[in-house]
């Protein structure tokens, strides 16, 4: 079999890769700004709004991907260096969400005031930089140099496509969410990824200094 044809890594390492990325999307930390910015929109205004967070959730994650390596590549950058560096940033934002808050790799307080005053949301602050900022972003160019074959490739937009689609329907039925769960609810799910988005920021920063400095580990 043609091995362009053939996925490179077993399904759970794949699965786990995109639990990771929905982890650091975590469109559920966003559902309280969604429903406070979308105060006074009708039905099909917050779906309009929800579906076009999701398209560019998706179109920003899938670039990222794509021009990963060649941006490593660009500036001479190993993917060891950017382990490091995204594992670090991935393990502030955990940190933020496992106090059940966003933090400023997410979304500074000026960009908050800001998005109080903008017409179109979805794109910033909801999309950027509230779910696919920095550390998802991070996340995706660490993935793109893991990646070997066409199905890898074909498979990781397939699953990033998933992510969208979840973030499409968790916004659209924010208000309901936000209800059945309350406050509490969406801090402890909140909490859930940033534990989960922890444990990968580690393995980043192990794997990184690992490679970086053969001897050290």
């Amino acid at each position: 079999m043609d091995a362009e044809m053939i996925l490179s890594i077993t399904l759970t390492l794949y699965a786990q890769k995109i639990l990771g990325v929905f982890a650091i999307v975590n469109p559920f930390s966003t559902i309280p700004i969604f429903v406070s910015l979308t105060v006074g929109y009708s039905v099909a205004e917050r779906n309009k709004t929800a579906r076009a967070a999701s398209v560019a959730v998706f179109v920003i994650l899938v670039v990222a991907f794509i021009l990963g390596r060649y941006i490593l590549e660009f500036f001479s950058i190993s993917i060891a260096s950017f382990r490091v560096a995204g594992g670090l940033l991935i393990l502030m934002t955990a940190f933020s969400m496992l106090n059940a808050r966003l933090g400023a790799t997410k979304q500074t307080d000026e960009e908050s005031k800001e998005a109080q005053n903008k017409e179109n949301i979805a794109i910033i602050p909801l999309a950027l930089p509230l779910m696919a900022g920095p550390g998802a972003i991070s996340l995706m160019i660490i993935s793109s140099n893991n990646t070997k074959t066409l199905v890898d490739h074909g498979s990781v937009i397939l699953g990033v496509a998933a992510i969208a689609l979840s973030v499409w329907i968790i916004l659209n039925a924010g208000a309901k969410i936000s209800k059945l769960l309350g406050t509490t609810g969406v801090n402890v799910a909140t909490r859930l990824m940033g534990l989960i988005l922890a444990a990968i920021a580690v393995e980043f920063i192990v794997s990184g200094l690992g490679e970086k400095f053969p001897g050290l580990l």
